[in-house]
């Protein structure tokens, strides 16, 4: 009597596994929640620039920037000169790369990378259809740097700020987190350059306070929604469970 034969192999390759579970995933756990930021982002803005511009919010907004200009020093000039560069588009755009290919080659993956890179794009793409769609002028007072006009709402530099230290103090931290005093010193160093950068643009008569404080918002918004789909909760690990589903399924059949 012959040997019965063993059963195929039923394994089935990751590679095999449909991609549209993890783009639903991904969908799902970022880009609704980032559309749905956008569209609060716009809407504000739209609110501020077309219902309340009159209002005594924006009174108040221009108050708050006149009482700061009247009381600047040359020594405040010079620090927040250099506290508003650490977010300038090019700095941003170059410490960002350093950092993600650094991030590659220590981890050896790219998870971190990835997120990273995300996040500041998240934030950017987000705060460039604000300035498009809800063009808020400057505060009325000296403005210490070069920039357009109508870009005040909201504050770019903060949110690219808290997306890029405080992004990058999150991924130190994941990999620090049994030292105590490294933590500490990440977060003090990622959150103490997102509070100088706003600080800075406000000083300097970039901002409106209600521009920094939603860049603040943006830019932790990001944070979280990235860092909770790409670094806590990887969506790659939907693909495994995926591949361990379908495994179960065919054993079953």
């Amino acid at each position: 009597m012959a040997p019965p034969r063993r059963a195929p192999d039923q394994r089935v390759p990751d590679r095999q596994v449909p991609t549209r579970r993890v783009a639903a995933e991904a969908a799902r756990r970022i880009l609704l929640p980032l559309a749905l930021m956008a569209l609060v982002t716009l809407g504000l803005g739209l609110l501020i620039t077309k219902v309340l511009e009159h209002s005594t919010l924006v009174a108040q907004d221009e108050a708050v920037s006149r009482e700061i200009a009247q009381e600047r020093t040359p020594f405040w000039n010079e620090v927040t000169h250099y506290g508003s560069m650490l977010s300038d588009t090019p700095v941003i755009i170059v410490v960002t790369t350093i950092t993600a290919i650094l991030f590659r080659v220590v981890y050896g993956r790219l998870r971190e990378s990835v997120f990273l890179v995300a996040v500041v794009c998240a934030q950017s793409a987000i705060f460039l259809l604000a300035t498009v769609f809800a063009q808020r002028a400057r505060p009325h007072v000296p403005h210490l740097d070069p920039a357009p006009p109508t870009s005040s709402y909201p504050s770019g530099h903060t949110s690219a700020a808290v997306a890029f230290y405080c992004g990058t103090a999150l991924v130190l931290t994941l990999h620090t987190h049994r030292h105590t005093i490294l933590n500490a010193l990440w977060w003090l160093l990622g959150a103490g350059a997102a509070l100088a950068v706003g600080l800075s643009r406000l000083y300097r008569g970039m901002h409106h306070l209600t521009d920094v404080s939603w860049g603040y918002v943006l830019g932790i918004f990001c944070v979280v929604v990235l860092a909770q789909a790409l670094l806590l909760r990887p969506i790659t690990a939907s693909r495994r469970a995926a591949t361990k589903r379908a495994v179960r399924g065919a054993a079953l059949t």
